[in-house]
């Protein structure tokens, strides 16, 4: 017998009309790639938690208000408000333009897709992760930041362009570079990302 697995719109809605338990299901299901995208550009687990928090915090008082129109894409709103927080952290502190290459433990790409491998193959998963991720760090600020939006903040390149206030063929060009500059790297360090 199968559960039928609410929406994010259905869970939006039964908090609206007062559900506590709605608002703790949607959290915990987003919390990994929110959480994800803001340790990657913020690198330091105690200010990404703090942000991950405020980002919660703001998304249900806002939800509370009525300031959410359902678009199918509640992530991609959980994520824009992520990115504004980072950007006001950002802005506060005056460092936008230097952001700490600090170490930092968390799963890149965190995927259910992984549970029918052997523990090889997890490994192997693993060092490809770490290799991406040392990947995508090299890369000008402008050329990370649409990766993290488009793959881990799943937002549209329309989306992006609003974010990063650029037109879309900026935002287009800028992952066309990105992507030919992490090739160039996998050459360079002539890394394999298969796991067979």
């Amino acid at each position: 017998m199968k559960v039928k697995v609410k929406s994010d719109y259905e869970l939006v809605q039964e908090f609206v009309n007062g559900s506590q338990e709605s608002i703790e299901l949607l959290i915990n299901r987003h919390k990994s790639k929110v959480y994800t995208y803001i340790v990657l550009i913020v690198k330091k687990e105690q200010l990404a938690e703090d942000i991950f928090q405020d980002t919660f915090i703001k998304v249900i008082n806002s939800l509370k208000e009525g300031r959410y129109k359902d678009n199918g894409r509640f992530l991609s709103w959980v994520i824009r408000i992520a990115h504004n927080l980072i950007i006001d952290h950002f802005r506060k502190e005056k460092q936008l333009n230097t952001i700490s290459n600090d170490n930092y433990e968390t799963d890149l790409f965190n995927s259910y897709k992984m549970s029918d491998k052997n523990i090889e193959d997890h490994l192997i998963q693993d060092q490809i992760e770490v290799d991406i991720k040392k990947l995508i760090n090299q890369l000008p600020e402008d050329q990370k930041e649409v990766i993290l939006l488009r793959h881990y903040g799943e937002l549209s390149f329309k989306e992006i362009a609003e974010q990063t206030n650029v037109s879309i063929n900026t935002a287009l060009g800028r992952m066309r570079y990105a992507l030919i500059n992490l090739r160039k790297l996998i050459e360079k360090y002539d890394i394999s990302l298969t796991v067979r």
